[in-house]
């Protein structure tokens, strides 16, 4: 299939490469440059937190040895000595335990000092009350780091969306386009809010718990390090694997969206010409595509976190094993050992919860790539500054040796040269793909051209702003296009950003488009709310709306596109006459496939393959029997044929 349709169910596009991760990663990051002091403060927050909760099972181990002190205490009379307790237990032979108690700090006869236990006690809770308070501040710097970052994303998404060349839009899908500024962002904002916080938290509660294993006892640290390196071997295995599908992933929800929503745009063709079989299949194959992309992507990281686990518990073991026998040689306390056994979950859990967030992180960062693929991509010409402009708009149009293609080794108008005076209205005709369209495409600078120039009042239009440039022309287009909310508010969206329109404006517009009398017959007359696709109007009084527009926002010159090719013939006729009345005064572009509506062009221009082949008056091209009045003939032709 061609055209539009065909398109609509190829569903490709481009932009399939997969980018770079880790540079990807690091531009992510990058974008929190502004945020920096709130950063510094939410990573000074997190450092004192991680540092209390590192110190916590260090104090809690502390409690525990007052209480065994004190247990074991209890089991000897008082009177005597520490030593000479162990001194007297070793000629009864019981070397072992007399080795085991040699690193308890008891006092024979004395029980538990609950006291100082309480204490103890009361010095953790602190601990961990500010521990917890520090870090619930952290998480809202974090919050508010991430959503202002975000923001700014979007809006810099936004801005970029209004630079980019049409010939952008033309080469890619709306629905695909959308999904990276809302699909990709959201993902982007949500990765970065489950992840980011609890990150820097993990890695300052490594580092921090990795300096108390070593100052509790050096050997049992270096045995909890020994899975360390397995750990980040299963880590790097496991994202490797996964990251080429959470980037399928992502692709494949661009390309499902750009077909939904061409779907949903387009449905009643779709109906028409009984697609909806084709286009369910292709909804189902996409649908399975990302249900593949998912799953692959979703279990290759899902296993990470098992992994992890089971390494933590290889890690446990080790570390209670080689534990036992230190205190059984009396070389550590049991509160040693207790809080050594704290540290090592406290060592194993931020790498399981780092390995787990793994899934989140490269599916943020598989977004952030589309992302940035948008924002890199090539913009329009940047408007000069300051721009020049003319010293009064007069509508003086001159094209001189115009040369342009949309492809580098096609050329499509060469050498074209037209001069169009001030008030004149000028009719440009010819077959589909003369480049009627493109013509006025370069006028209105959405093209920029390949060779020569075009001049308004003598002014080229490239060294003129784009706002200022297009602020002194109307258009109304063949395709309508109409937003969602009141006709009223339509109407006046063709008045200038700065100026207030009032009701009166915007009647007197839609009476000079003869658009006032069917908006009158709707429920709420101006105040009728339609939607982005028009609905409850028809597509001749859709074109109505957009003509009063046109009408309301007076420009020096006009551009009309096959603009009353959806009206009837009656309302076309009164159209006629109120852009006779419109266009007095002011330079006119009329592209018209009827040359019946035509007739009484100051200029007519006859195009074909992008070059003009005639121009003059009506009557003037009639006589001289070319391409013309060959088309006029044909025209003729068609309607006698209707007739019979």
């Amino acid at each position: 299939m061609a055209g539009p349709m065909g398109r609509m169910m190829a569903g490709g596009g481009p932009d399939q490469q997969s980018l770079d991760f880790k540079e990807s990663g690091k531009r992510l990051l990058s974008q929190f440059r502004p945020e920096r002091a709130t950063m510094y403060v939410m990573l000074l927050a997190v450092f004192v937190s991680v540092g209390l909760s590192v110190v916590g099972p260090k104090i809690l181990g502390r409690a525990t040895d007052l209480v065994f002190s004190g247990i074991i205490g209890r089991q000897f009379e008082s009177g005597s000595s520490k030593a000479e307790v162990l001194a007297a237990m070793r000629r009864r032979g019981e070397d072992g335990m007399a080795d085991m108690l040699s690193g308890t700090d008891f006092t024979p006869g004395k029980g538990i000092d609950f006291g100082a236990v309480g204490e103890v006690l009361g010095l953790a809770l602190v601990v961990f009350v500010f521990a917890g308070l520090l870090m619930l501040v952290a998480t809202r710097l974090v919050n508010r780091a991430v959503n202002r970052t975000v923001y700014r994303m979007r809006e810099d998404l936004q801005a970029k969306l209004s630079r980019l060349p049409l010939s952008y839009f033309d080469k890619r899908q709306r629905g695909e386009v959308l999904s990276r500024a809302t699909n990709d962002i959201d993902n982007i904002g949500q990765t970065l809010q489950q992840s980011m916080g609890q990150l820097i938290n993990s890695l300052l509660t490594i580092i921090g718990v990795l300096a108390m294993m070593f100052w509790v006892s050096w050997l049992l640290a270096l045995v909890a390090l020994v899975t360390v390196p397995l750990s980040f071997y299963i880590a790097t295995r496991v994202g490797k694997r996964s990251q080429p599908h959470f980037v399928q992933q992502w692709r494949t929800t661009g390309k499902l969206n750009a077909h939904i929503e061409e779907m949903y745009t387009g449905h009643t063709l779709v109906k028409v010409f009984g697609r909806q079989e084709e286009s369910a299949q292709q909804f189902a194959e996409q649908n399975d595509a990302l249900y593949e992309a998912g799953f692959k992507a979703q279990f290759n990281s899902g296993i990470m976190q098992p992994l992890m686990m089971f390494v933590s518990n290889i890690n446990y073991v080790l570390v209670a094993v080689v534990g036992g026998l230190r205190v059984a040689s009396g070389a550590l306390s049991i509160g040693d050992v207790q809080a050594f056994i704290q540290y090592s979950r406290q060592f194993s859990m931020p790498l399981t919860q780092v390995a787990s967030m793994a899934n989140l992180v490269q599916s943020g960062v598989a977004s952030a790539e589309r992302v940035f693929e948008l924002l890199d991509a090539e913009e329009q010409q940047a408007d000069p500054v300051p721009g020049v402009r003319p010293e009064e708009l007069r509508g003086l149009v001159s094209l001189e040796h115009v040369s342009f293609r949309y492809e580098p080794e096609k050329p499509l108008i060469e050498d074209l040269s037209l001069a169009v005076e001030p008030g004149h209205t000028v009719a440009i005709v010819g077959p589909t793909g003369a480049g009627k369209t493109t013509l006025v495409n370069l006028l209105m600078r959405f093209y920029e051209v390949s060779g020569g120039r075009i001049t308004l009042d003598g002014v080229d239009i490239a060294s003129m702003s784009r706002d200022e440039l297009r602020a002194g022309i109307g258009m109304v287009l063949q395709d309508t296009w109409l937003f969602g909310g009141t006709i009223a508010e339509n109407i006046a969206y063709g008045a200038a950003r700065e100026r207030e329109v009032t009701r009166g404006e915007i009647e007197e517009a839609a009476r000079a488009a003869h658009a006032d009398r069917f908006i009158r017959t709707l429920p709420d007359g101006y105040d009728t709310v339609i939607d982005d696709e028009g609905t409850g109007v028809s597509a001749g009084e859709k074109q109505l709306i957009t003509i009063a527009r046109a009408f309301l926002s007076d420009p020096v010159i006009l551009v009309l596109d096959e603009a009353t090719s959806s009206v009837d013939t009656r309302t076309e006729v009164l159209i006629q006459k109120a852009m006779a009345k419109l266009a007095h005064g002011r330079t006119s572009f009329v592209i018209a496939h009827r040359l019946s509506t035509i007739r009484d062009a100051d200029t007519i221009l006859v195009m074909e393959n992008g070059a003009i082949v005639e121009q003059g008056a009506h009557g003037e091209l009639l006589e001289a029997d070319g391409a013309y009045a060959r088309l006029y003939k044909a025209q003729f032709a068609e309607a006698v044929a209707e007739v019979d």
